[in-house]
């Protein structure tokens, strides 16, 4: 069953304390709607796999505050994971739309711990793919001092020495050149401007936050911990398989790596629709 989900994507805005949200929202599925968050990845970074959701349910996508079309009334405000979970939260009400499946990859996963946390009445299954939660890593000191490393790093203008730090930290092993192909020459400002605004007001709130265990594990059969197939000993690796641990219960497998929704949105769509199914989805 196909369909041109692409043609019916609702872009909208809501306003909320202190910015204005970009949300877009694709189909009109029967059942819980599906939110699709990242962090800072916005809404585009999901549309693919957002367009193939769409074929049957209500997916919600959206621009993190402050991030490419979510405008800040003080662009120097830090974005922290509870700030965007109160975000969420607000759009899921807004729409009437809760429970919902949310899905966050990466910081995005931060984000919907977070809202699993203060609101576990809005979440009907939990997806959190990658989370970098470095506070469930004994050397937590050790990667927050190299995070802050990279950090001051970027702010004095060597992108490609941050961005060399950051993918060392996290382990992920790129080719010869392609850190300099990425984010080198000729570049997007609108992209710089995301960019910039990660590495000086989200990356270190995001990976300092430590998850309210108790809490998670009070829901803890409408959670589900993904990881990479092909991020085996990357750092993302060890802080899922850490919060997995500590909920008491196994990580998921999905396909292709830290970033594997938008590598393959097809492959990743079909995983996730397992965790879809009324029987998996109950308890």
């Amino acid at each position: 069953m196909t369909t041109d989900s692409s043609s019916t994507v609702t872009p909208r805005i809501l306003e909320v304390p202190g910015a204005r949200l970009h949300y877009e929202v694709r189909g009109r599925g029967q059942g819980p709607l599906i939110a699709l968050v990242g962090a800072p990845m916005d809404a585009g970074a999901f549309a693919p796999l957002a367009d193939l959701l769409a074929v049957d349910h209500t997916v919600l996508t959206t621009d993190p505050r402050g991030i490419n079309r979510s405008v800040l009334d003080d662009p120097e405000q830090d974005s922290t994971p509870e700030l965007r979970a109160d975000d969420l939260s607000r759009l899921l009400s807004h729409l009437g739309a809760g429970p919902a499946t949310v899905l966050g990859s990466s910081g995005g996963a931060v984000t919907a711990l977070a809202l699993a946390q203060a609101h576990p009445e809005q979440v009907h299954i939990v997806v959190a793919h990658e989370p970098p939660l470095v506070e469930l890593l004994p050397e937590r000191e050790k990667v927050h001092a190299e995070t802050d490393e990279i950090i001051a790093t970027y702010l004095a203008g060597d992108v490609i020495g941050a961005w060399t730090r950051f993918m060392a930290q996290a382990n992920i092993a790129l080719p010869e050149g392609a850190i300099e192909g990425m984010f080198g020459g000729e570049r997007d400002p609108r992209q710089v401007a995301d960019e910039r605004r990660w590495f000086a007001h989200e990356l270190r709130a995001t990976t300092h936050w430590r998850p309210d265990l108790d809490a998670l594990r009070s829901i803890s059969a409408r959670m589900v911990v993904g990881i990479g197939d092909d991020s085996d000993g990357e750092e993302c690796d060890f802080t899922s398989r850490a919060l997995a641990e500590a909920l008491g219960i196994e990580p998921t497998r999905f396909p292709g790596g830290h970033t594997g929704f938008a590598e393959d949105p097809g492959a990743f769509a079909t995983r996730l629709r397992e965790w879809l199914r009324p029987e998996r989805s109950q308890g």
